[in-house]
């Protein structure tokens, strides 16, 4: 199966109680489908996971597929018991596939790793997006331990790439050619990740900017640099903030600016102070002083 083209990353809209709203959730995926999108991810770090009952995840998933996307959820967790039993969710409600993290507490080896999501795969016939996130685990996954988790794992086909280095990119598929499938994952190096050799790119900002995200892709895929340079300025100040701890309130703020719902997030994560809800004003104004993305 397939991890390609653009794939927002799914916000969890709450109301003032905390509780889970599907209304906005479902305007959401269909304002992206008409955008575009085709593929995204639900209850990764940007819909707020950790902060989901088993039953919620269920109800976000269900959400997203009823509204016409195909959908790759989340699954990480502390413990491979905890993740298995996330892949075998994902897998009855009728998911695309599995992204997950190395063991999120605890900086395992090899070994382990190997062990860890060989316990995850084996849940169900999902295919698994690995996902490297060294700020989140502490696990700094190199091209070199991915290629041998890949050539380990006939379920592992694709790869989240969060360090931030379009090298590693260039370096993954120097090792592993169409072996795997590399995404960029983090929103502010999209430009140079996809000019790198990136096949897709799981984003936060294509939740606010969906077009001006198929944008830039198209243009560095088609080689056209100068027509993606020109999409980006106006990209660039909301991809930074993907990159910031507060990155969930960020865009849900910018939702919220734009017309639609982003509303509050869960404890531990407050409301923005006033200087970080300023930059992302910014950033959404800059967004909309450009000319509008004609779509394809």
């Amino acid at each position: 199966m397939s991890f390609t083209g653009v794939i927002p990353a799914l916000l969890t809209p709450f109301d003032d109680d905390g509780t889970l709203l599907t209304d906005p959730l479902a305007d959401t995926v269909r304002a992206l489908l008409d955008s575009g999108i085709e593929h995204v991810v639900a209850c990764g770090t940007m819909g707020e996971a950790g902060a989901l009952s088993n039953a919620e995840r269920a109800t976000v998933i269900e959400t997203a597929i009823a509204a016409g996307a195909t959908v790759t959820v989340g699954i990480s967790g502390a413990d491979p018991r905890t993740v298995a039993g996330h892949a075998e969710q994902a897998a009855s409600l009728g998911a695309h596939g599995v992204m997950c993290l190395p063991p999120i507490t605890y900086p395992a080896t090899e070994r382990e790793l190997h062990a860890f999501y060989a316990t995850v795969t084996a849940a169900s016939d999902l295919p698994l997006l690995l996902y490297n996130n060294t700020e989140a685990t502490h696990s700094d996954l190199q091209p070199d331990l991915i290629a041998r988790l890949a050539a380990g794992n006939d379920k592992l086909v694709a790869v989240k790439e969060c360090s931030g280095d379009a090298r590693r990119i260039a370096h993954i598929l120097e090792l592993c050619g169409d072996r795997l499938q590399v995404l960029v994952g983090g929103d502010d190096w999209a430009l140079e990740g996809y000019a790198a050799g990136a096949v897709g790119w799981v984003s936060g900002v294509a939740n606010i900017a969906p077009a001006e995200c198929l944008a830039l892709e198209r243009a560095v895929l088609a080689g056209d640099l100068a027509a993606a340079r020109a999409v980006w300025p106006r990209l660039a100040p909301l991809a930074r903030l993907d990159m910031d701890p507060r990155l969930v309130q960020s865009f849900k703020a910018a939702l919220d600016l734009t017309g639609r719902y982003g509303g509050p997030t869960r404890p531990p994560r407050l409301a923005l102070d006033d200087d970080a809800a300023a930059l992302v004003r910014d950033a959404v104004a800059a967004l909309q002083a450009g000319a509008e993305v004609p779509a394809a």
